[in-house]
Parts: C-alpha cells; structure tokens; sequence
C-alpha cells in the first residue's frame, strides 16, 4: 500500500496522509473529504500534472488545486525575515472592551486548526476588524478568552470562579452565518460537536463542513447544500432535510430517526457515493430522493417511507427494511443480501426486484 501527503494547492501546512487506491479518481474524492476542498487536480513538488495514478510513488508529496494552476508553496514572493516575523509580532485584541496583548505565535502554534489559528496565521488574510488603536476586534466575553488565551501560552487552563465551561447552548442562524462569511471558500470549517438543535439553516451553502458528532436535532436544513459534509454520528433526529443536496455525504452512524429527507439529491454525476452506513433512519421519510449507488449497508430504515425513490445500485446488504415502504422504487442492480424486509412494500417496482438480491 503507498501513502502520500496531501496538501492544498500553495500551502504547505496542515498536511494530510491518506492511502492510495483504487484510480485517480478515487484519490481526488479521498482529497476532497479530507482537505475540504473539491479537488480537481494533482500536482508533485515541482508542478508536474499528475494525470495516471501509476505514476504515484511512495511517501510523495501532492499539492491539490480546485483547478486552479500550480502554485509553489516555497515562492510566495515572501522573504525569510518576513515569514519568521509574521509568527513572532506582537497583535493587541479587542475581546467585548477589553484589551489583550499576545503573539501571533501565541494564537496559531498551539492549536493550528482553532478558529484563532484561522484568523491571525497570515496578516490581513481575513479582513479582521480593528479600533481606532489597532486593536482587533472580537465580540466574545473576555472573562471566557482568557483562559482560552493562557491555555495557548503555557497549556494548562486556569478558571476564575464562576465561569461556566458547559454552556451548551445551541448556536443561532445568525451567529453561524457570521462563522461562514468569516471563513475562506477554501479553509475546512469544523464543527464538529457544536449544538445547532432547532436552528434554521435552511438554503445555506454547507459545503465540506465538519459536523461529526454535532447536534442538529429538529434542525431546519430544507434545500441546504451539504454536498461532501461529513456528519458522521450527527444527531439528525426529527430534522427537516427536504429537498437538501446530499452528494457524497458521510452520515455513518448518525441518527435521523425521524426525519424527513423527502425529495433530496444523494447521488453526484462524478460518481462520489452518499455514505449512510449503519445510521438509524428510523421512521424517516425519503420519497423521490434521488439515491442511486448510495451505501445504506446494515443501516436500520424501519417504517421508513422510500416511495418512487431512486435506489439503482445501491448497497442495502444487511439493511433493516422492516415495514418499509418501497412502493414505486427503482431497485435495479440494488444489493439487498441479507436484508430484512418483513412486512415492506414492493408494490408497483419500476423494475423486477429478483430473488438474488435478496436472501430473507
């Protein structure tokens, strides 16, 4: 097996291992989900366009570019001097009134992918807000900053009395649209965790962001595009995901139980397949989703309703199917083996549904 560092087109940090397999292709979908771009292209350190897997070699180093040209990350027209003072100046923040003075290395080397990392790595990069002193503003409690702040200084977190370090209040649709529009289109947005149960985040671009684990119960994602979002183990129960664009989403394990997902688009023309493995989709509606090649391996989809959804290929090998309702589905070529499908509804198929696809 070879294994290559993958890093975005121009940059030489946050770097990421992963395996090759399969063709290019496949690499590039591997790139896309782990560095939160959408990859098109492959570059080696010299900007030679990669276009045959077989000419990827152990421990090489890759640069990937949304189509854009290759751009060497050693030449960014930035002298030593600057590079190392970029890390070393002293910023002065402005957090709720009160003034805090650090540097930028303080902000950044601890903890490189935080959102103050994000922020401060390279000057101006962000178009931070500053006071009439310079002092860049942050509207966040500063009694809550500074142990953030001392924590990046020396690593141990010290709490004054009567700061609360579970508030686990949920995020509004507001407060998360100011973290979208302070994000690049290129820069990977974690959430991973976070509380969003109940808000509305309805037609907002969601695009290759980090909900592992968050909870997003009950949330409004109608029309939303969540298109390679990982929401792996998410809370998705009693969410509104109609007419949402799922292509090659990762939702292993998580629990829509439920929820409605009716009319979505799960299957992406570049052949990057929806990942539902083992999630609880109990209850939920999906009719006229658009599924085809999705992975729904031993996923449970109890009294679900599938009606005139499109499942051509799909993988729902060990899947719970009890009571579901399949009226009207295109099963064609669909892997069902050791499916339970006691008391579903296969009425009016599109297509024959065989007995080799299914063995219960």
């Amino acid at each position: 097996m070879r294994r290559v560092t993958l890093f975005v087109n121009g940059t030489s940090k946050n770097g990421k291992v992963v395996a090759v397999y399969g063709t290019l292709s496949d690499l590039l979908t591997v790139a896309s989900n782990k560095l939160g771009i959408r990859a098109c292209n492959l570059y080696n350190g010299k900007g030679g366009l990669i276009d045959d897997i077989a000419l990827i070699r152990d421990d090489d180093v890759l640069y990937v570019s949304e189509g854009d040209a290759f751009i060497n990350p050693q030449s960014d027209g930035k002298t030593s001097d600057e590079i190392s003072g970029s890390q070393t100046d002293w910023l002065t923040l402005n957090i709720g009134g009160r003034l805090f003075t650090t540097t930028r290395s303080t902000l950044v080397s601890k903890e490189p992918d935080s959102m103050l990392a994000h922020m401060f790595r390279e000057k101006d990069v962000w178009g931070n807000k500053q006071d009439e002193r310079g002092a860049y503003l942050i509207d966040r409690s500063p009694e809550y900053f500074e142990p953030i702040l001392n924590y990046l200084r020396h690593g141990q977190i010290i709490v004054n009395e009567g700061i609360n370090l579970f508030d686990h209040s949920p995020l509004s649709r507001k407060e998360f649209i100011r973290f979208l529009l302070a994000t690049p289109t290129k820069s990977e947005l974690r959430c991973q965790g976070l509380n969003f149960s109940g808000a509305d985040l309805s037609r907002l671009d969601l695009r290759y962001i980090n909900f592992k684990m968050a909870n997003l119960s009950r949330c409004n994602l109608t029309y939303a595009n969540l298109c390679c979002s990982n929401l792996e183990r998410a809370d998705l129960s009693g969410a509104n995901l109609d007419g949402a664009n799922l292509q090659g989403v990762k939702m292993l394990c998580s629990n829509a139980e439920g929820a409605s997902l009716k009319g979505c688009n799960f299957e992406d023309p570049s052949g990057l397949k929806a990942n539902l493995e083992g999630a609880n989709l109990k209850g939920v509606d999906m009719e006229g989703s658009q599924m085809t090649g999705i992975n729904l391996r031993v996923a449970t989809l109890k009294n679900a309703k599938l009606k005139n959804c499109n499942l051509r290929g799909a993988t729902l090998a060990g899947t719970d199917l009890e009571n579901c309702d399949l009226s009207g589905c295109d099963l064609q070529e669909a892997n069902l083996r050791g499916s339970n499908v006691k008391g579903a509804i296969f009425e009016e198929m599109l297509t024959p549904l065989h007995m080799s696809q299914s063995v219960r």
